[in-house]
């Protein structure tokens, strides 16, 4: 759905790239990204396309298509009613049925009249990710969603992604809450370095590595020890499949970025 060529980026002030051909520096390039998918960036130089069109070129059928839920954000001193009634129509695919079945997952009842104003900002975010999904646009880009959501409301964040993804959806998720996430992903990228160190499917992840307690023979990649003992990423066995540890795999592609390279490199 999106392509992304040769893409240079830097803040001015700063001096330095944060981006130089999609090779984003730890710990300030990720939300960088997003905004640029988004067009709320422009690149010095490269582009970014959705579906062959230039984001920059804002055009209203690329626009309706994506749509962006911060990590911090302000909801205006409305109703929710009055929300949903003066942003719904930029996006022609909105349904206010999807709208109130994602307030049913998240608790939040059917008030139409609340003030978002008033709203913990758990609950803001909350109405502000059903309103998201409601949108039904084929991009939806996520910065640490589950930020400010206790754990109760995080397990419905799950529920909420498993309903609303469908084949013809993309749903981009940027994250530190590994955790919060590892159930419901089928593809990861871990950037580190200015480096793309592993841009894997999940089912290929489960292919090549295994995350269990270490056995006499192994040759751990990465090892965690815990109160059950040595727990390690280890190159999976044929026929080995176990459930992904993204901690343990980022971990373990940090720390040994080579060894993860020649494992999903091999037979490629």
């Amino acid at each position: 759905m999106f392509t992304i060529k040769d893409i240079s980026f830097s803040y001015r002030k700063k001096g330095v790239d944060l981006f130089d051909r999609l090779l984003g520096k730890n710990g300030a390039g990720k939300s960088t990204l997003i905004y640029l998918m988004t067009s709320l960036l422009t690149p010095q130089s490269g582009e970014v396309l959705m579906e062959g069109e230039n984001v920059r070129r804002r055009l209203p059928k690329t626009m309706s298509d994506i749509f962006l839920v911060p990590e911090e954000f302000e909801l205006p001193r409305l109703s929710l009613k009055e929300y949903v009634k003066i942003n719904a129509p930029f996006y022609p695919r909105f349904s206010m049925e999807d709208m109130q079945r994602y307030l049913d997952i998240f608790d939040m009842g059917g008030d139409m009249n609340a003030k978002l104003h008033a709203l913990s900002m758990g609950q803001k975010k909350k109405v502000f990710m059903a309103f998201a999904f409601a949108t039904n646009t084929r991009a939806l880009i996520m910065d640490e969603p589950t930020n400010g959501l206790d754990i109760p409301s995080k397990s419905q964040f799950r529920k909420l992604v498993s309903t609303g993804m469908t084949d013809d959806k993309m749903m981009l998720i940027s994250t530190h809450q590994v955790r919060d996430i590892s159930d419901i992903l089928d593809h990861v990228v871990i950037i580190d370095q200015s480096k793309v160190l592993l841009n894997a499917g999940i089912a290929e992840v489960m292919n090549r590595v295994a995350f269990r307690p270490l056995r006499e023979g192994d040759q751990p990649i990465f090892v965690l020890q815990s109160p059950m003992g040595s727990l390690g990423a280890v190159p999976a066995q044929p026929g080995e499949e176990t459930a992904v540890d993204l901690e343990m795999l980022f971990n373990a592609t940090l720390q040994n970025p080579v060894a993860i390279n020649q494992l999903f490199t091999a037979s490629k």
